[in-house]
């Protein structure tokens, strides 16, 4: 057991990282605006997918449930931020949905129910099936699995950019916004000695660090403008 000053330092301290990582996420959850504007300006989805929004929903909601006390005490701020996300991928996704061709409309609206539907499986399960402790695991298992899925985005970003040779699809302050996102949560998780945080976002952070190479390496060849983001991360 730490000394009482030890501990204090400690709980500041990770605190201090919980808050930063949820100022630096709401930097990333904002980032879509623009696309939106355009949507809601033009009132057509355009070319543009809504699936990164549907992801980034059952993601934020998964990582919500692990953040709750009755889950994971003592890491609230994995609650707060992903609550955050979750409303503001909600209302992304509705407005898509709102805006959407009949079809397209359709498999969203069906996609958004089924999220609900196993996020809502998700949670009955954790409290009927599991106790304290194993709730936890099962929770912080499923955690692990959708942060890590969602780093997909991240790769086919990288790959495209060593293809094209161009950073034009990968804008630096939404680079720089994850990478300091996962670094904060990673310190945060590092803190609490909590494995389901600090093993997912530590993986992001070194993607993040990754993306910040190539951009540096490839900026002087890259154009001025980039494409509005598709895909938020969560913590």
């Amino acid at each position: 057991m730490l000394p009482t000053g030890v501990s204090s330092v400690y709980s500041v301290c990770s605190d201090a990282a919980g808050i930063a990582g949820n100022v630096l996420a709401f930097a990333l959850f904002v980032s879509p605006i623009p696309t939106f504007k355009r949507i809601l300006r033009n009132k057509s989805t355009e070319q543009f997918s809504g699936l990164p929004y549907i992801y980034s929903l059952l993601n934020c909601l998964v990582c919500l449930w692990y953040g709750m006390p009755f889950v994971s005490p003592g890491v609230i701020w994995v609650a707060t931020v992903n609550t955050i996300g979750a409303i503001f991928q909600l209302v992304y996704v509705i407005i898509f949905i709102r805006y959407a061709e009949k079809v397209r409309k359709l498999k969203m609206s069906g996609l958004l129910i089924s999220v609900f539907a196993v996020f809502v499986s998700i949670a009955y399960a954790s409290i009927e099936l599991f106790e304290s402790h194993e709730r936890q695991i099962f929770v912080g298992c499923l955690t692990i699995g959708s942060l890590i899925s969602m780093f997909a985005s991240p790769l086919f970003i990288i790959k495209l950019v060593i293809k094209s040779r161009s950073v034009e699809f990968m804008p630096f302050n939404l680079s720089l916004s994850t990478f300091l996102m996962s670094l904060s949560f990673f310190v945060y998780g590092m803190l609490k000695d909590d494995a389901f945080i600090y093993v997912p976002n530590g993986i992001g952070m070194v993607l993040g660090i990754v993306q910040l190479m190539l951009y540096t390496y490839y900026n002087s060849n890259s154009g001025e403008g980039s494409r509005e983001p598709l895909l938020d991360s969560c913590a």
